[in-house]
Parts: C-alpha cells; sequence; structure tokens
C-alpha cells in the first residue's frame, strides 16, 4: 500500500509540474490551446460553401445557329457555371484562360446544327482548367448535363410521338434516382474536415509535447524526466504523470473539436456521442504516447515544428481519405500504419458520417488500442534509459 501511494504521489506531482511547465510555456499554450480552437474554425469557414458557383467560361462558337446559342442559353442557366463571354475564336478564349479571367472553354464546331439535322453525334468541346479540381467538376458536368437534356428533347422531337407519356418514355426509358449518401450536399467541406480535425488532434498533440520536451531538455539536458524515483518502476510514474497532464487538456478540445466545430458549420455529423466517446479514448491516448516517444527522439524543438508540419499532407493522403486506399502502394500503407491518425481517421469517419457504431469499426478501434499500448512501452523504455544514463552523469560527477 506505501508503495501504491507513493507511486499515485509521484504521478500527481508529475502531472503538476508538467501542467505548470505548459501555462508557462508560450509555444506550449498555442499548439494545445489556441491552435485547436481557432485552426477548425478558419479551415471550416474557407470551405462553408461546400461547392463551387457561377464557374467563369468562355464560349467559341464557330456555329452561330439557334440550337448552338441553345446549349449556351442552358449552359449558363445552370447554377455551376456563368458564361463570361463570347470569343471569336480559339486564341481568344486561351489568353482568357491563361490569364485566369475565365476557367474553362466551350468549343461549338461549325457543324454543330448541320450534324444533328443529319441525325448523326455531333460534338462540342470541352477544355478546363485543371490546377482547381471543383472548377472542373463543375464545367465538366454542366456540360454534360445540357448535352443530355438536349438529346432527350431532340429524340422526342423526331419521335412523333402521340402522347406526353410516350415522349417522356422514349426520352428517358429507364428513370434513374441519384441519391447521395453519407455527403447529401455533395460538397467538399463535408468531404474532408472531418478528416483534418482528427489529424489536427494528432499534429498539435505532438507539436505541443515536443515543444514542451525541447524547452526542457535546452535548459537542463535530464529536466525532462524528472528522476524522482531510485527504482526502475519510475519511468511508469514519469510517464503516467506527463501523460495524464496532456489527456486532461486535450479531453476538451477533443469534444470542441469532433462535437462543436462540425455543428457550427453544419457539416454531416450522424454518429452517437457515446460510441464516439469511446472510439476517441484509444486514439487519444495513442496520440499522448506517441507524442512522447517523438519529443524523446527529437533534440532540438524547433525540429518538432518542421517534422510534423512536413508530414501533415502526406498523413493525409495516407488516411485513404482524400487517396482511395485501395491505391496506395503497400509499402506506404505500412509506413501509414506507424501513424495513429490513419485508424482515427477511417474509424471517426465510419461513426460520425457514416452512422456506423462501434462494433463497425472494431479493427480501427484494436489497433488503436494496440499501437497506444506499444507506444506507452517505447516511451517506457526511452525514458528507462534516459533515466539511468542521467544518474550515470549524476555519480561521475
Amino acid at each position: 500500500m506505501n508503495r501504491i501511494s507513493e507511486a499515485i504521489k509521484d504521478m500527481c506531482f508529475i502531472w503538476w509540474d508538467e501542467m505548470k511547465q505548459v501555462v508557462k510555456d508560450e509555444g506550449v499554450l498555442i499548439f494545445f490551446i489556441i491552435v485547436p480552437l481557432l485552426y477548425p474554425l478558419l479551415y471550416s469557414w474557407i470551405y462553408n460553401n461546400e461547392v463551387v458557383r457561377e464557374v467563369p467560361v468562355v464560349i467559341v462558337d464557330d456555329c452561330h445557329s439557334p440550337l448552338s446559342r441553345q446549349f449556351a442559353r442552358q449552359c449558363d442557366a445552370s447554377p455551376d457555371v456563368k458564361i463570361l463571354s463570347y470569343a471569336a475564336d480559339m486564341d481568344e478564349a486561351q489568353s482568357l484562360l491563361s490569364r485566369q479571367v475565365a476557367r474553362g472553354i466551350y468549343y461549338i464546331p461549325s457543324d454543330f446544327e448541320t450534324r444533328i439535322n443529319r441525325m448523326e453525334q455531333a460534338t462540342v468541346s470541352v477544355y478546363c482548367d485543371m490546377s482547381l479540381m471543383l472548377a472542373y467538376k463543375a464545367i465538366y458536368m454542366t456540360a454534360r448535363m445540357v448535352s443530355l437534356e438536349m438529346g432527350a428533347d431532340i429524340q422526342t422531337k423526331l419521335g412523333q410521338h402521340f402522347t406526353t407519356r410516350e415522349e417522356e418514355i422514349a426520352a428517358r426509358p429507364l428513370q434513374a434516382e441519384e441519391v447521395a449518401i453519407y455527403n447529401p450536399t455533395g460538397g467538399y467541406g463535408s468531404f474532408i474536415i472531418p478528416a483534418v480535425l482528427i489529424l489536427i488532434i494528432q499534429q498539435t498533440l505532438v507539436l505541443g509535447i515536443g515543444l514542451s520536451a525541447g524547452t526542457a531538455r535546452e535548459r537542463n539536458p535530464n529536466r525532462h524526466l524528472i528522476p524522482i524515483s531510485h527504482h526502475y518502476s519510475g519511468m511508469f510514474r514519469i510517464v503516467g504523470g506527463k501523460a495524464l497532464c496532456y489527456f486532461m487538456i486535450y479531453l476538451v478540445m477533443t469534444a470542441y473539436l469532433v462535437l462543436v466545430v462540425p455543428r457550427l458549420f453544419g457539416f454531416t455529423s450522424i454518429g452517437r456521442w457515446d460510441h464516439l466517446a469511446m472510439f476517441l479514448l484509444p486514439f487519444l491516448l495513442d496520440c499522448i504516447f506517441f507524442g512522447m516517444v517523438v519529443s524523446c527522439l527529437v533534440r532540438y524543438r524547433e525540429n518538432v515544428m518542421l517534422l510534423m508540419v512536413f508530414v501533415s499532407v502526406p498523413l493525409l493522403f495516407l488516411t485513404g481519405v482524400s487517396w482511395p486506399q485501395s491505391s496506395i502502394p503497400g509499402f506506404w500503407q505500412g509506413i501509414s500504419w506507424l501513424f495513429p491518425s490513419t485508424f482515427g481517421v477511417r474509424g471517426f469517419i465510419r461513426i460520425n458520417e457514416m452512422g456506423g457504431t462501434l462494433s463497425d469499426v472494431m479493427s480501427e478501434y484494436r489497433v488503436l488500442w494496440l499501437q497506444a499500448l506499444a507506444y506507452f512501452i517505447l516511451a517506457c523504455v526511452i525514458y528507462r534509459r534516459a533515466i539511468l544514463q542521467a544518474r550515470r552523469d549524476a555519480c561521475e560527477c
């Protein structure tokens, strides 16, 4: 009982000491408090419109016929595309595109109406600025939908049907209804923000822990270890006390990120809070112990910032959200398994966006617990070696 009581006192002392260091260090406060509070708001506000509207497009009409003008009017009437101007030729249109005045070009050839009147297939060429995928989607899909509608109308007129119902069946013999599941608006914000929120938790935790350890190391090479116990079990008290400090802070930050931010901006959030809490518990512990391991391996506090900021975008791709998981090479999939965000993002999206339960993400849930245990053991091993080295140095002095 005495040893248990002593261990609890040691952990509480380390927790209090680490909490004071966090409050005193402005850099750590920025990454622990300011960035998780403000960065998701800024990111969500930028993508709050979800989809792009009124993308400027230039038309090159070499046909000058009623059908070509009808095509242009229907494109301009769509919510996604705005006909900026009519260009005399392709050179003028390409000049507007190169100067970013327009994002795309619709080229209607001179034989457009003639081929249709001959009951031949006509073509409309679509040129898009591929530097912005959302603009490309709006331009291409608008041209495609307008061409399908015009094709249905022409087919109806040529069919010589007697009733309106016959015309409808001839134009659309198979009625298809498109239903967007998990992302009803089809917006980019609802698609990418949930993954970014989970990645923010990991990155800010690692950055804050690394800065705290780096500051203590620069002031005193062995200060960040607090070797208060003469037994090897002291490493468990140190790791546990520090982890408790970070866990208490990020318990509030995580609740804000996953419960408040999505609802503020109307992003899809249909998961049950109790399942989210149970899933995010191992993820949070995993990130904490992962951050402690990284903080011990990086010598200077600036290096932690360079490392984690550099890998932020690759980690987002490796989660399988912005790029299909099946298309990621096996080597990089193995690398992604080293980071808590990989399984955290996948499980969070399935619960929060798809309405899944904890049993639906049981594989990710188990991996997060295994990762948390592995990084906890690794952190204890690293701290034990550092404590032993500190004691050798003290004996030599």
